[in-house]
């Protein structure tokens, strides 16, 4: 999986320009997603989604041409077989994400959770992943195991959820845990610096592991 984040580090690099970029891993990841989910995205779908300007977006899909992910049309900027394939291996790992309420573990008001498939040898206390999340404005992030049915903090072995059967019942029906499975659940006072938090903390994880 290391290759994959080098891939996406190298989609992000200035190429040889002095031209300060505007996005980042996160960015390129959510835009691949999109692509992924839908055959063709227009310019104005990757500025509502990434909340990234016209000029950025024209920068990010070159440099996505460029590494041979995309292409484009007149029909809007869909993925090649390398894009697909590159998605494909990626989604096996990080498949589900989901929207949190503001609970007893979650403060923000906004809360944004993603699962890595099979990844608890990667975690030690869940401080990485925290400091992963905050470079990206989150305001606070917590690392959840699965096992055993239980979502648990790492290091310790009691349901963390016992007592709030509402976000477990989201956590369960949206990512579908596994024994071995890695949730992380970064907040943010705003949705999209939530998710991309979220994402940049996953997404370093796989990538220092």
């Amino acid at each position: 999986m290391r290759q994959q984040i080098k891939l996406l580090q190298n989609i992000v690099s200035r190429k040889g320009s002095s031209k300060v970029l505007t996005f980042s891993i996160p960015h390129v990841f959510k835009a691949l997603q999109l692509l992924y989910s839908d055959k063709f995205v227009s310019r104005s779908t990757f500025c509502k989604n990434l909340h990234l300007g016209e000029g950025a977006i024209k920068t990010l899909i070159l440099h996505l041409k460029d590494a041979k992910m995309v292409d484009t049309t007149k029909s809007g900027t869909y993925l090649t077989l390398k894009g697909k394939k590159f998605s494909e291996n990626l989604n096996k790992v990080i498949k589900n994400e989901c929207k949190l309420n503001k609970s007893k573990i979650v403060q923000g008001k906004y809360n944004h959770a993603i699962i890595l498939k099979n990844y608890e040898y990667a975690i030690k206390t869940g401080i990485e992943q925290r400091d992963f999340a905050i470079l990206y404005g989150s305001s606070g992030c917590i690392t959840l195991l699965y096992k055993n049915s239980h979502f648990i903090f790492p290091g310790e072995d009691r349901d963390c959820l016992e007592d709030d059967p509402n976000t477990r019942k989201k956590l369960y029906d949206n990512l579908c845990p596994e024994n071995g499975d890695v949730i992380i659940i970064s907040s943010s006072d705003d949705s999209f610096v939530a998710e991309v938090s979220a994402k940049n903390s996953a997404l370093w994880t796989l990538g220092t592991n």
